[in-house]
């Protein structure tokens, strides 16, 4: 009890300190000093841990100094934490609108592309208190449907209860496949300007396709120490040197 008072006690003694440099990137990059304001974003990021908007912020720092790559890591790890915000979106799409790779998805099933529009829709905390919050409507509604006296009234608790657990039910899958992306980052950005993929995690392999700077990429095998095996959306695949990427 004792160690959460004091780290506690130490955690609101930081916040007026990580308010006030925050307030100094914010001033720096309204200034257009985006160098100073990535460098304290990034000292933000350190020292408070993962964060949507800081996220955000220096990814908006990175594209206005060209830095593409940089610009859409940043993008992606802060739509990974908050999907369902449309100035990431609309800045990644911007971002990824000056790479040269221009990589055509494979068609999803109707239902499946929807299942993952759905999921995206809302933040994983949004899809949890959603969840935890029809989990008791449905609670009530069961109840309503046991205790009320009039016919009308048990319907509507059974059909209430009914709504509500379907309701639960996926809210729960919604924040379990993003809790599931967040602890399982299989996605990348190619950092160098440009890559050779490789048929074999070799130099000596055969030359396959180039890909360019802030192309994203899924990492299909992660076991060995130097290279990696890639595959892009459009099904391609090879091996890249680890060096050449950096996990979302």
């Amino acid at each position: 009890m004792k160690r959460i008072c004091i780290y506690l006690a130490a955690l609101l003694l930081t916040l007026p300190a990580l308010a006030d440099e925050k307030a100094l990137a914010d001033s720096a990059y309204a200034h257009e000093d985006f160098t100073k304001a990535a460098q304290i974003y990034t000292q933000l990021l350190d020292s408070c841990g993962s964060s949507a908007q800081l996220y955000y912020n220096l990814g908006n720092c990175y594209y206005r100094q060209d830095s593409i790559a940089r610009a859409i890591l940043c993008y992606e790890r802060a739509r990974l934490l908050d999907p369902a915000d449309d100035d990431v979106r609309m800045n990644l799409e911007m971002a990824r609108a000056k790479t040269v790779d221009r990589v055509m998805p494979v068609n999803e099933m109707f239902f499946v592309a929807l299942f993952h529009r759905l999921v995206l829709s809302l933040s994983l905390q949004t899809w949890a208190w959603l969840g935890l919050l029809t989990f008791l409507l449905m609670l009530c509604a069961i109840a309503a449907y046991f205790f009320l006296p009039t016919l009308a009234g048990k319907k509507a608790g059974f059909t209430v209860a009914v709504i509500a657990l379907l309701v639960c039910v996926f809210a729960n899958l919604a924040a379990y496949q993003q809790l599931h992306q967040l602890e399982n980052r299989t996605s990348a950005v190619i950092m160098s300007s440009s890559v050779v993929v490789k048929s074999t995690p070799s130099q000596t392999g055969t030359d396959l396709f180039i890909l360019h700077e802030g192309t994203r990429v899924e990492i299909d095998d992660n076991s060995m120490k130097e290279w990696v095996e890639i595959q892009m959306n459009d099904g391609k695949q090879g091996w890249i040197r680890r060096a050449d990427i950096e996990v979302i």
